[in-house]
């Protein structure tokens, strides 16, 4: 379908707008904003054009996304390790896992709907920053750690109209 555009607003560097197509919608980014020299645990969205790799659900919570994208449904054992020591960093791992990691099957409803981008995948950088997903955004839109999140409706809209060409755009 195209590109996804995502600018910060100028009054609030964690908050910002997501442009697909005819969908404009409010969007949380990371605790410090946009940053264009993105390293683990710096609460910055990173800069760059992103493809979309896949979609991850709760099937306990919701229904399957309706997207053009491949989509799995999230297991309690699914985790993402963002320890940059480790030769699994910014990649999938199954808990329990000895290394710094995210777990995915979360209490919260952020990752009821999560879509991977390719940030920092291939080549990977150590440190360069991991985990950096399209999620769902807290109530008021507060900053995420640096991700891009939007309602669960935006977020349903969006996966509808995306591809396996599509990608996000981040500025």
């Amino acid at each position: 379908m195209g590109n996804i555009y995502v600018r910060a607003l100028s009054a609030s560097r964690t908050r910002g707008r997501l442009i697909f197509g005819p969908l404009s919608v409010a969007c949380a980014l990371g605790r410090t904003g946009i940053s264009h020299e993105k390293r683990e645990g710096d609460g910055a969205t990173p800069s760059g054009r992103y493809r979309l790799l896949q979609v991850l659900y709760r099937a306990d919570r919701i229904q399957r996304p309706i997207t053009r994208l491949p989509v799995c449904a999230l297991k309690p054992h699914d985790g993402w390790c963002d320890d940059p020591r480790h030769g699994r960093y910014n990649r999938p791992v199954r808990l329990p896992f000895s290394a710094s990691h995210e777990r995915l099957w979360r209490e919260d409803h952020l990752y009821d709907v999560v879509v991977i981008l390719d940030h920092n995948q291939k080549p990977r950088s150590l440190g360069g920053g991991s985990a950096v997903f399209c999620h769902l955004a807290r109530p008021g839109y507060l900053p995420t750690e640096g991700c891009v999140a939007v309602s669960l409706a935006d977020m349903c809209r969006l996966l509808a109209m995306a591809d396996k060409t599509t990608a996000i755009h981040i500025a």
